[in-house]
């Protein structure tokens, strides 16, 4: 037998929200209005509470309007970052331009919504403080510019969250509250914490001013790069994608808005293929910062009507998208940052060669270690670090032959291992080998010297990240 749900009653918070216009798109007039925080149905005591600024039923379109009003009230708070040409445009085959936002101050885009959203607050709300729940980069912006302007916030982070991004939180003066398994766990205490004391809760990119101070990054595109061809934009919980669209195509209508998101967590994909937002399951990826298991409510209904085209990459393309913005534009970038450019070296635009193309590199908050990691995973998926396993003699002069060989091709070893126990012939020895090469051609040249003097040698697979490439 069922059990009934359970309902509790519990305090109502009065908040200001943007005001509708009366119109069934609930565009955002810039006014507000008080509503409260709404508690919903609760199951096994865990309390589930509406953000207003977010509800599914009546979602908040920005306007062009709105992402104005950001530029104006955050200029000389947040950087204008360069938009240059890529130093590898003609290798890439188009006209590429890369919108460098990783520079702000705290390393993301986020810091333009953070300050529009404070600035935007009621005298009240100032002095009484916000809260939100972050694993990082919006945690980061709202804790710096709080700190700034004086106003007081509160961040809940998960557990997973890095130690460096969550000690950053702290020396902007903010509280910080390290709680919850998951990004979902962290937000239901910021909920629940919002409506015991009187905070206002930021949600980092479905609250509408966040997304219209996300949209002042397409205003300085169309400054920079005036009427490009076609914004590409990585897209986590759809905020950034939402701005950046309205205010491009209101200027520029024939620009294409192009979003790519990782195949580890596709949420936007997946909310157009059901026409709403859905919970979408989420696996480990490079590009956490766009690890959102369900796209905002405001975000989906203002960027639907204005993008062009979605795109899923795989994690291999973002890594080597993060080795060549390293390599060759000396960038430092995290996953969600590279991902627009993974999407091109997949071959996923295809289409856009000889146009004129910008690429949003949005965060550069990468961990040292896990950009280590990412790094050797990009040279791998290129073909540029393999690793074989050959028998050789295990008399004197064995590997000295096999050194000699890497040698004469030009090949750099990076690790060796010997392997004696499980081996038939007790005058052999089986050798492990991790090397670098210069590409996947000097890969193979590098196999077919091996099969040529050891009649037993395994070798790397074909790279994951090579297109059409020869496995011979």
């Amino acid at each position: 037998m069922s059990q009934a749900v359970k309902t509790e009653t519990t305090k109502e918070q009065n908040v200001t929200v943007p005001k509708s216009n009366g119109n069934s798109n609930g565009n955002s007039n810039g006014k507000v209005e008080q509503q409260k925080l709404r508690p919903r149905h609760v199951s096994g005591g865990v309390e589930e509470i509406l953000d207003p600024f977010c509800d599914p039923e009546h979602p908040q379109k920005i306007s062009f309007h709105d992402v104005t009003s950001a530029a104006f009230l955050i200029r000389g708070g947040v950087e204008r970052t360069p938009c240059p040409k890529s130093t590898s445009s003609d290798l890439y085959g188009m006209e590429l331009y890369l919108k460098k936002d990783f520079l702000q101050y705290t390393g993301s885009f986020k810091e333009r919504g953070a300050r529009y959203a404070l600035l935007s607050l009621t005298d009240e709300q100032k002095r009484t403080g916000v809260i939100s729940a972050s694993l990082g980069n919006h945690a980061q912006a709202l804790c710096y510019h709080g700190w700034k302007l004086q106003i007081p916030v509160t961040v809940v982070m998960p557990k997973a969250a890095p130690i460096m991004k969550i000690q950053k939180c702290r020396n902007y003066k903010a509280r910080v509250i390290v709680d919850g398994n998951d990004m979902g766990e962290a937000k239901s205490l910021a909920m629940r914490m919002s409506q015991d004391e009187g905070l206002l809760y930021v949600n980092g990119y479905d609250h509408p001013h966040i997304m219209a101070g996300q949209g002042t990054i397409g205003l300085e595109i169309l400054e920079q790069v005036p009427e490009p061809d076609a914004v590409v934009v990585p897209v986590g919980g759809g905020g950034l994608i939402a701005g950046i669209a309205t205010a491009v195509k209101a200027l520029s209508p024939k620009t294409k808005i192009i979003g790519v998101e990782s195949e580890k967590c596709a949420s936007f994909t997946r909310a157009m293929e059901n026409k709403g937002p859905i919970h979408t399951p989420i696996k480990n990826t490079l590009a956490d910062g766009l690890a959102v298991p369900k796209v905002g409510y405001n975000a989906y209904a203002t960027a639907m009507p204005l993008i062009d085209r979605m795109v899923v990459v795989k994690e291999e393309w973002i890594a080597v998208a993060i080795l060549r913005l390293v390599e060759e534009e000396k960038c430092v970038v995290e996953g969600a940052g590279g991902a627009g450019l993974a999407a091109i070296l997949a071959g996923h635009l295809d289409e856009l060669k000889g146009k004129k193309v910008v690429v949003l590199l949005c965060g550069g908050n990468i961990d040292t270690t896990v950009f280590g990691r990412c790094l050797e995973r990009g040279l791998a998926a290129v073909g540029r670090l393999v690793k074989f396993n050959v028998e050789i003699s295990d008399r004197p002069g064995g590997i000295n032959d096999l050194c000699n060989l890497l040698m004469r091709i030009g090949v750099s070893i990076k690790d060796i291992m010997h392997e004696r126990a499980w081996l038939r012939d007790i005058y052999t020895v089986e050798v492990k080998v991790i090397c670098e090469t210069v590409d996947w051609s000097h890969s193979l040249q590098l196999k077919n010297e091996l099969k040529k003097f050891y009649s037993k040698v395994e070798f790397s697979d074909v790279p994951l990240a090579i297109l059409n490439a020869p496995e011979s």
